[in-house]
């Protein structure tokens, strides 16, 4: 009896160790085992390329609540950060922050109900199911390792309900992160960083740290639909399937608001790990009758490696945002774009141009009809200075260069502080009020360092790289650069901004983690004094230390109270300038960094399509109205792509294509393309503008007409970008400035470029070209005599073009050319035949042709 009871025994315990064995899911690279416990099966181990991840858990969760959730917020939330956080300021703010704090949105809504599953049965394909069972219904999950991605596991819950009432389906926590500090947390589009942040208006509010508590975000903002933590190394994701978010276009209507998917970094009971939700708690589809069920896909991506090589896998491979450019095509060309823009740009009424007497000089701007505080109608802006006198040097346009630039440089005059004082050297406003005859800012009577940057050294430096021996304007920049040096602080940094009447410091709440530093890096480079560029360097180090490691940044936009936007890609652009002139590698390694972190700026979904959609009674392809490839403005939870979406202002693109030079990583090239080709359905047909917001779809520049300049800017140094880029390096043009606010472009046109070793000039008039296939996009050059002109055509596509080029010599002085040959990318010739004043050409796959002119 004893022996067969032994003999029991060994038997048992086989049995539950083949059972035990069972219960395992495991490939080359990731390893997941289950044990049954008391309360059923809980995740005993994970292990991923050799590592072995600590607090595994498998803890399952429904939200109920029979009602509708309260939609109270509690606003007291706020009274973390120094001194609360008003917003009666800033109407732009105070719904979206109110909506924050809703007990949805904060996690606190509804009656948590945690469960590990009683059964598990394995199907023949190694599927496993787990099955749970209550008074509130049946739920199913199913695990498979994913046989594409070794790293995945897919995950398909159904829950159907006994009880009627509001439910949310989360995803299990598969681990919390070590000691309840995360090595990094990301959620793309509202922050990314390795400090866990107390102050929720600095975390939940400005992207500046983790937030420590269970913050569910929205998919409206989110850039990419994939939260993550890194723990112990290792980097743990949760990717919904595609098609579990909103589609912010459906049919045809704007469906942008749609609530369908959230978003955290912490779980309802604290910890630290990657979740999803969906349906949201009180939102669409989440109330369940008796006997309705609900399915939520999702995957898992466990790695050994850093929170970039996940995301780029949710981007590339869930999402498959390169594929997108496969659908892309245009019925103008980027180039065609801009000399159209000239004409509006020409046009006093469409570029509503004004010109006033002040200070007794005539000075001159665009009509701003957007928010500005104390306008009555009367505010005028200038954008990109840069891109007016490149415009106007290369096209040699007469209006350009004898109305818009002398009475632009004189408003860049009167819009600095000259007189002694506190201000000395500044810019008064962004925004001149010509009822008041008055400068003021955006948003407030206060002045910023940063706006001291844009305003006065940004544009005066781009003025004198066309300019140089406007010595008034080598004064006025040496006035900023030095007003720049005696608000730098000992460490580096500089406040936010200072009150207009008590000069004290304001906004001290919120660091200026902008790249304010730039303003001396062009005085440097302008005035070669190198105490400017000491401080620079100072200023740079700084915004590193405080800023770029930690994910942290500061947007530039008033009217948003400076939550992070597009001055996150001015950080990238300025630290690469930086290291172009001092060499250190710091800087490179730094702007890639940034970067990176910028790329979360960028839609990555929902996955364009060619189903068709109406908007505005006129048919599109929804690919043609995609958010993908768009940047925001300003995302995160108070930012203006919660109401509009994201903007057609890309500034970064011509950034990306250098940065994919620089680094070989696909991503950028593929961004910059997303961001700017093939995007009709947002530009007006008569203008060629396109709109500022995606919600507006093609209503042209509307209340902004000075945006026409940012996107010239933008569309030159995209193409300039390019042209380097299938050149190999081996046609390029110098660089300015980049430009404020809006981004990193820069302009061009100022000094001699080369083409495969001679010198030549960029060089554009109105009417001269004519490429008659909008997949092809064209630049041209000239050598400084005179005798040698260039035809540069970029194959826009994914597919073999091929495309005819006509010279019009009556708008022109061109004579008669006496040899044409036609090039490669790498310079060699390709048919020395060519003749006449029209060619044929065929261009591969973003490749890049050119035709030499011997005049």
């Amino acid at each position: 009896m004893r022996l067969k009871g032994i003999l029991y025994s060994m038997a048992l315990l086989l049995f539950v160790q083949t059972v035990t064995a069972q219960l395992r899911l495991r490939n080359e690279k990731l390893q997941l085992e289950w044990t049954k416990q008391k309360d059923g099966y809980q995740l005993s181990a994970i292990r991923t390329d050799g590592k072995t991840l600590l607090n595994p858990s498998g803890k399952y969760l429904l939200l109920y609540s029979a009602d509708k959730p309260d939609s109270i917020p509690d606003l007291q939330l706020a009274n973390t950060h120094p001194g609360g956080f008003s917003l009666a300021d800033y109407r732009y703010l105070v719904k979206n922050w109110e909506d924050n704090l809703r007990p949805v949105n904060m996690n606190t809504a509804g009656i948590p109900l945690h469960f590990y599953p009683e059964q598990v049965e394995q199907t023949a394909a190694g599927e496993l199911v787990f099955t749970h069972k209550d008074s509130y219904g049946e739920y199913k999950a199913s695990w498979q390792l994913d046989q594409q991605f070794q790293h995945d596991i897919l995950v398909n819950i159904t829950f159907t309900a006994k009880k009627a009432g509001y439910y949310a389906i989360a995803t299990p926590t598969l681990a919390t992160a070590k000691q309840d500090a995360p090595e990094f947390g990301m959620i793309p589009g509202f922050f990314q960083s390795a400090i866990v942040q107390p102050d929720l208006v600095l975390s939940y509010g400005y992207g500046q740290g983790i937030p420590n508590k269970p913050v569910i975000f929205r998919e409206r903002t989110a850039s990419t639909l994939s939260p993550l933590i890194t723990t112990q190394g290792i980097t743990m994701a949760v990717i919904p399937a595609p098609g579990s978010s909103r589609d912010p276009w459906e049919k045809d209507h704007y469906t942008h608001q749609q609530w369908k998917l959230g978003l955290s970094v912490m779980n309802r009971e604290g910890r630290f790990t990657p979740v999803a939700y969906h349906p949201v708690l009180g939102e669409m589809d989440s109330y369940m009758q008796s006997g309705e069920q609900r399915t939520f896909s999702f995957r898992y991506t466990i790695q050994a490696a850093d929170w970039y090589t996940v995301y780029q896998h949710a981007v590339n491979d869930v999402y498959h945002f390169a594929d997108f450019l496969k659908l892309k095509t245009t019925r103008q060309s980027l180039s065609d774009r801009i000399m159209s823009i000239l004409h509006y740009l020409g046009d006093d009424s469409t570029s509503m141009w004004k010109t006033f007497d002040y200070k007794g000089l005539k000075i001159g701007a665009q009509s701003y009809l957007g928010g500005v505080v104390g306008s009555g109608g009367d505010a005028m802006k200038n954008s990109d200075y840069g891109a007016m006198w490149m415009l106007a040097t290369i096209t040699g346009d007469t209006t350009l260069l004898h109305q818009r630039l002398p009475a632009a440089r004189n408003f860049k005059l009167v819009q600095q502080q000259a007189e002694p004082g506190f201000f000395q050297g500044a810019a008064v406003g962004q925004y001149y009020l010509w009822k008041k005859q008055r400068f003021t800012e955006e948003w407030g009577t206060y002045v910023e360092p940063v706006a001291l940057t844009y305003y006065t050294m940004l544009d005066i430096g781009n003025i004198l790289l066309f300019q140089p021996k406007d010595e008034a304007l080598r004064e006025r920049l040496r006035l900023g650069a030095d007003k720049l040096l005696e608000w730098q602080h000992p460490d580096g940094q500089w406040e936010v901004g200072y009150d207009g009447s008590s000069t004290k410091a304001v906004f001290t709440d919120i660091p200026d983690l902008r790249p304010t530093f730039y303003g001396l890096l062009v005085a440097y480079r302008i005035l070669q004094d190198d105490k400017y560029l000491t401080a620079a360097r100072k200023g740079a180090d700084w915004l590193i230390r405080e800023g770029v490691r930690k994910g942290s940044f500061l947007g530039v936009c008033g009217d948003a109270r400076f939550v992070a936007d597009f001055a996150t890609g001015q950080t990238v652009q300025a630290l690469l300038d930086l290291y172009e002139s001092c060499g250190d590698e710091k800087y490179k390694a730094a702007a890639i960094t940034a970067a990176r972190i910028y790329t979360a700026s960028i839609y990555t979904h929902p996955i364009p399509s060619t189903e068709s959609k109406m908007v505005n009674g006129q048919q599109w392809a929804d690919w043609q109205i995609s958010q993908a490839g768009l940047s925001f403005e300003h995302g995160g939870s108070l930012g203006s792509a919660n109401a509009h979406g994201p903007i057609m202002l890309a500034s970064h693109a011509g950034m990306f294509v250098r940065l994919f030079a620089l680094t070989h990583d696909s991503l950028f090239i593929n961004m910059a393309r997303a961001a700017v080709l093939g995007r009709d359905a947002f530009v007006d047909t008569e203008t060629s503008v396109a709109s500022y917001y995606w919600r507006t779809m093609n209503k042209g520049a509307g209340p902004y007409p000075h945006h026409a300049w940012w996107q010239v800017g933008l569309l030159t140094d995209y193409l300039v970008s390019e042209v380097a880029l299938r050149s190999n390096n081996g046609i390029s043009f110098p660089k300015g400035f980049v430009t404020p606010k809006v981004g990193p472009h820069a302009c061009y046109g100022f000094a001699s470029g080369q083409l495969f070793g001679k010198a030549v000039n960029l060089y554009m008039p109105d009417g001269w070209l004519k490429v008659n296939n909008p997949l092809v996009d064209y630049l041209s050059a000239k050598s400084p005599s005179g005798k040698e002109t260039y035809i540069l055509l970029l194959n826009n596509d994914d597919t073999p073009q091929q495309t005819t080029v006509t010279i019009n010599n009556g708008k022109t002085p061109l004579v008669k050319a006496q040899q044409v040959k036609l090039l490669n990318a790498d310079g060699s010739v390709e048919d020395e035949k060519l003749s006449g004043q029209q060619w044929s050409v065929n261009i591969p796959p973003y490749g890049l042709k050119i035709i030499a002119l011997s005049l």
